[in-house]
C-alpha cells in the first residue's frame, strides 16, 4: 500500500492571506487599549480585541502573546485588524522594532485615497508620531501576521 504524504504551501497560504491589503506602521507613546479607545471615540469606529485571532509566537523557550482588535466595517466587507507589535520585550514582527502597532485592512479593495484618509485620521490622535505604509516586500515575518 502506498503513503501518502500531505504538504502544507505555507507560500500560497501567506500569498493568499495578503491579496488586496495594505498595512500600516504605527509609532505612538500610547497602551493598546487607550489606543483603541483613541480610534473609536475620535473616528468612531468599533475596534474589540479578539481573542480567538490572537497571535502565539515561542520564542527563546518562551510563550509570548500579541493581542490583535478588530473591526468590521459594517457597510462593506473591509475588516480591519490592528496587531500589538510589542509583548513583554519581544516583537512580533523583529524587522520592525521601532513601530507600535500594525494595522491591517483586508477583503475588500483599499483605495489609494481611503489609506490617505486613515493616515490623516491617526495623525489627529493624541500620542501618534509616525504613520507609514509597509509593503509585502518589506516585511520578513508575514506568516506571523496570519491567524
Amino acid at each position: 500500500m502506498a503513503t501518502v504524504k500531505l504538504s502544507l504551501n505555507t507560500e500560497q497560504i501567506t500569498e493568499e492571506f495578503f491579496e488586496d491589503t495594505k498595512l500600516l506602521g504605527i509609532v505612538t507613546t500610547v497602551k493598546d487599549y487607550k489606543f483603541c479607545w483613541n480610534l473609536n471615540n475620535l473616528l468612531e469606529l468599533d475596534f474589540r480585541i479578539n481573542h480567538d485571532i490572537e497571535i502565539k509566537l515561542k520564542r527563546k523557550r518562551r510563550l509570548y502573546f500579541f493581542s490583535v482588535y478588530e473591526y468590521r466595517d459594517p457597510n462593506s466587507s473591509l475588516c480591519h485588524y490592528l496587531y500589538n507589535n510589542l509583548h513583554d520585550g519581544e516583537f512580533l514582527l523583529p524587522e520592525f522594532k521601532h513601530l507600535d502597532f500594525l494595522w491591517l485592512m483586508k477583503n475588500d479593495t483599499v483605495t489609494d485615497e481611503y489609506l490617505e484618509q486613515v493616515k490623516a485620521w491617526l495623525r489627529e490622535i493624541p500620542g501618534v508620531q509616525l504613520i507609514t505604509e509597509l509593503t509585502n516586500e518589506k516585511i520578513k515575518n508575514k506568516d506571523y501576521l496570519i491567524f
